[in-house]
């Protein structure tokens, strides 16, 4: 695929090589399903997003095979690969209500569906739900997202806030740019994987698990904010593009 690098300005090439690297990290980390997920980002000082090649397996994407779109789903560069129309429902109405965010980022793990199914969604059972549950909301399951209908619905569950989770269906995090999106993600997950680890030990002893106190979750913000130095995902996202350079280096080309 031409290298788009040098023909695009300097700020979307940066972009593209940032989401170019979650998609190859999402795959890294087992939390693609096939070419079902998707992760979206702005282009800075547009009204322009960059999305996944339908198709593309994503430890297959590149920066420069990223297609790029405008809210009404209009594809502005030649390409010859389409889009989700799931993905960009869900991906479209997020962007247009919240212009605080760059990174949309949605995946379908095995344990974030499995937490999305349960009636009490995430327990306050590990230091990192503290930091979900203190900017969590959920938004019922409407069949796969592809009615226009649904959009009003799902950007008022999600509100001013950084984790959504898509009952019956799966994870979907927010960030002011794709490494603080992803860093939520992975925060998300390890909750959702904790808790089904937790759950399944239930058979042992009295079967209770212990529950961190609502005191503690209200002040996961300000915890957040003495320990992450500037932004959590901005001190993890070079040291994660070294390891992508190490294993997987091309999704900057």
């Amino acid at each position: 695929m031409p290298s788009l690098e040098g023909k695009v300005s300097a700020e979307e090439w940066q972009t593209r090589v940032d989401l170019a690297a979650a998609y190859r990290l999402v795959a890294l980390f087992h939390w693609d399903d096939l070419v079902f997920t998707h992760i979206t980002a702005r282009v800075p000082g547009t009204e322009h997003y960059l999305i996944n090649p339908y198709g593309l397996m994503f430890e297959e994407i590149t920066a420069s095979s990223l297609v790029k779109i405008d809210l009404a789903g209009n594809v502005l560069q030649e390409t010859r690969f389409p889009i989700n129309p799931a993905g960009f429902t869900i991906h479209s109405a997020v962007h247009a209500a919240r212009h605080d965010v760059q990174c949309v980022m949605h995946t379908h793990t095995l344990n974030g569906v499995a937490v999305s199914a349960q009636k009490a969604g995430v327990l306050p059972i590990s230091q990192q739900s503290i930091f979900v549950l203190a900017s969590l909301g959920y938004h019922d399951y409407e069949g796969v997202a592809l009615r226009d209908d649904e959009k009003p619905r799902l950007v008022a569950s999600l509100g001013s806030r950084t984790f959504l989770m898509l009952r019956n269906h799966g994870l979907l995090t927010v960030g002011r740019t794709v490494a603080d999106a992803f860093q939520a993600m992975y925060t998300f997950e390890a909750t959702c994987a904790i808790q089904v680890r937790a759950q399944a030990g239930g058979s042992l002893a009295d079967g209770r698990l212990t529950e961190v106190s609502g005191s503690i979750i209200a002040t996961a913000g300000e915890q957040a904010r003495q320990v992450s130095k500037g932004g959590l995902g901005q001190l993890i996202w070079p040291g994660l593009l070294r390891r992508l350079d190490r294993v997987d280096p091309g999704f900057r080309r």
